[in-house]
């Protein structure tokens, strides 16, 4: 199975690039492993235009074809999981536990269940209403059928902290409802989207149903948003992007489906059982170097509880093994970019001006000489105003907040521009679920950073709008139809 990653894919077929390459750096060796297309706002269009010209004969699609080739698809990737694995950590910077199980093994998850999605009932009926005569017609039962139908050509504009399953849980559930995609994936990690490209290919999708366009600048995510024959932009990233997305869908009326930041707030009532918090909170530094949206960064913890909780958190930090991410044994690797591991220690320089204690962190890792890497950090002693608090830092950084009572917690919890998802403590869960209520947040996790994957994602306030995974991607990635009849 050929992956000529080095092309556009349009139109079922593989296109050289009009505007050259761009050089794919791996974040902990600084090598290059791959380049990557750069394509021209024309062929974004044409990549836009090949989806609209597959739409009509994918939407009409029998929901077992579509179900049979999104199967395929995943046991395609299946086959080469080694190799996509290899890849993905490499572009990415990921761990290769990462790799393997949140990747590439997620992604497969994504293609089994929304083949099975695809199967799932598209029409619901509604209750029958008796109505009066009147002057819209004689008196009746009238019954009544919801109908979802798709979109039509779908833009999915992913992020680069999981090239395998967040273009999954886009392509995928679009798919399964009969919508073409034109994905743009981020220029820091487009290899792997590109090998799913091909699976998808390779398992029978038709020519135009996916395309893949990537660009190392801002022209081909701008085209893939403003083409006139996209129909909805599918969007994962920061705010501020999505804010300018939503911009352009609002003047074309295109259907918007926004995951964006976060500033979880993990919150630490004074009955908590403080290792079931440091094990969850720990995620930050761990998981991804802290490059994920759902992250607890932002500690809210009652006083009596804070000096044990910064102990233990800090313990946790430096017991953690940061390096090469090949390695099995490595638990942080390093962060996407130089730039980005600037934009992070800017953030604790930031923290420290603001009057931020660094507990641990703070500096680069002295044993490493090249890499992109941030230390697993600690600011303690933080106020609600800090912008290390108030902001997405998107790295291995944690701010601790103390709070004196239940009412002042929730209320630091909800003061937030982000509602992602929050996390409370509690060893009472029936006071951590009546705590979990009051959080103005997409999802509430009660003694876990663990989810349920069919559960509805998506943020209140700036961190998004609207909601996937489960059956909701289904329906996000729908209109819905209602026909009336009488009785």
């Amino acid at each position: 199975m050929s992956h000529p990653t080095e092309r556009l894919f349009i139109g079922g077929e593989w296109v050289q690039p009009a505007a050259g390459h761009y050089e794919v750096v791996d974040p902990a060796t600084e090598e290059v492993v791959g380049l990557a297309p750069e394509a021209s706002r024309a062929q974004v269009y044409e990549a836009a235009a090949a989806a609209r010209a597959a739409f009509p004969a994918w939407s009409r699609t029998r929901p077992e074809e579509r179900a049979a080739i999104l199967d395929r698809a995943a046991d395609l990737v299946q086959r080469d999981f080694l190799a996509h694995t290899d890849v993905a950590r490499a572009e990415s910077g990921a761990t290769a536990s990462t790799a393997r199980g949140m990747q590439v093994g997620v992604g497969i998850a994504r293609f089994r269940r929304y083949a099975r999605g695809a199967l799932e009932p598209a029409e619901e009926a509604i209750a029958p209403q008796i109505n009066e005569a009147g002057p819209m017609g004689r008196a009746g039962v009238f019954g009544a059928l919801a109908v979802r139908h798709p979109v039509g050509v779908v833009t999915c504009v992913t992020s680069y902290n999981n090239p395998w399953a967040n273009p999954a849980g886009k392509i995928a559930p679009a798919l399964a409802m009969g919508n073409t995609v034109v994905v743009k994936p981020a220029p820091q990690d487009p290899l792997s989207v590109y090998r799913m490209a091909a699976a998808l290919a390779e398992a029978g999708v038709p020519p135009g149903v996916v395309n893949v366009v990537t660009g190392s600048g801002v022209e081909a995510g701008e085209a893939a948003v403003d083409s006139p024959d996209v129909d909805m932009v599918s969007f994962t990233g920061s705010t501020a992007v999505g804010q300018r997305i939503a911009e352009v869908c609002g003047r074309g009326m295109k259907r918007q489906l926004m995951e964006l930041g976060g500033k979880g707030a993990a919150l630490v009532l004074e009955d908590a059982d403080l290792d079931s918090a440091v094990a969850g909170i720990g995620t930050t530094f761990s998981f991804y170097s802290g490059q994920i949206c759902t992250a607890p960064t932002r500690v809210l913890v009652h006083r009596s509880r804070q000096d044990e909780l910064i102990g233990s958190l800090a313990a946790y930090a430096a017991s953690l093994a940061v390096g090469d991410p090949s390695d099995r044994a490595t638990v942080v690797g390093p962060v996407i970019s130089a730039a980005h591991r600037d934009r992070v220690e800017a953030y604790v320089a930031q923290g420290r001006k603001e009057g931020a204690r660094v507990v641990t962190g703070g500096v680069r890792p002295g044993h490493l000489d090249r890499g992109f890497y941030v230390a697993p950090t600690l600011l303690a002693d933080c106020t609600p105003q800090m912008r290390v608090v108030r902001e997405e830092i998107f790295g291995p950084v944690v701010v601790v907040v103390p709070f004196d009572d239940e009412e002042e917690g929730v209320a630091l919890a909800n003061d937030s521009d982000y509602g992602l998802i929050d996390y409370v403590w509690s060893g009472d869960v029936a006071r951590a679920f009546r705590v979990a209520r009051r959080l103005r947040a997409g999802g509430v996790g009660v003694n876990t950073v663990g989810r349920n994957m069919e559960a509805p994602f998506g943020g209140f306030k700036r961190s998004g709008v609207g909601r996937d995974v489960g059956s909701y991607a289904l329906h996000a990635y729908s209109e819905t139809q209602a026909i009336v009849w009488p009785g």
